[in-house]
């Protein structure tokens, strides 16, 4: 089989069609391409800016940025509704050797599109996709506390918190606030 087939083959069974609950409307979670830098930019860029959730410098650059999002060993992901990208994920393995069994991701949604499920979406997709690879749990590192409707989503898709790191975000208008550590057995 070709490369192409085999990407077709893969990006076939990696797009799953999800239906949100608050307007009904579909969307379609498939792997990123690099056709979608700039979508995929125009989401993280705010929540990088904002810097109150990620712990990663608010001056980086769109470089910087995406090279972070693509790092090797993260397969990355869209939500798409209605030819829109308004999400994006990626999953990796938490940690080698004794600890490869267990998988990481991230998420981010487009602003606009927050409170409609997309975030819900990809973590549904996430998890599917995560027990499909073999891993045995996934595990959120850094979780600010401050960043309560992720917490409350990710406690209402069953993970819980394992661990506090005490005054370990620096949030820019809480100062020092709490980090979780979340996790889920698959």
């Amino acid at each position: 089989m070709s490369k192409p087939a085999i990407y077709r083959q893969l990006h076939r069974r990696l797009t799953l069609p999800v239906r949100l609950c608050q307007n009904e409307t579909m969307i379609m979670i498939r792997p990123a391409a690099p056709s979608d830098s700039e979508a995929i930019w125009s989401i993280l860029e705010p929540v990088i800016r904002a810097g109150e959730t990620y712990a990663l410098p608010s001056d980086l650059s769109k470089e910087a940025g995406l090279a972070y999002w693509f790092s090797d060993g993260h397969e990355v992901f869209v939500a798409n509704e209605d030819g829109t990208v308004v999400g994006t994920y990626y999953l990796r393995t938490n940690q080698r050797g004794g600890g490869s069994h267990v998988a990481n991701c991230g998420y981010m949604t487009f602003p606009p599109a927050t409170g409609r499920g997309v975030a819900r979406a990809m973590c549904s997709h996430s998890l599917q996709l995560a027990r499909s690879r073999g891993f045995r749990a996934i595990q959120f590192n850094f979780v600010a506390s401050t960043n309560e409707r992720a917490v409350r989503l990710w406690e209402s898709e069953g993970f819980k918190i394992v661990g506090t790191l005490p005054k370990a975000f620096r949030h820019p208008k809480l100062g020092y606030t709490d980090a979780y550590v979340m996790y889920r057995e698959l």
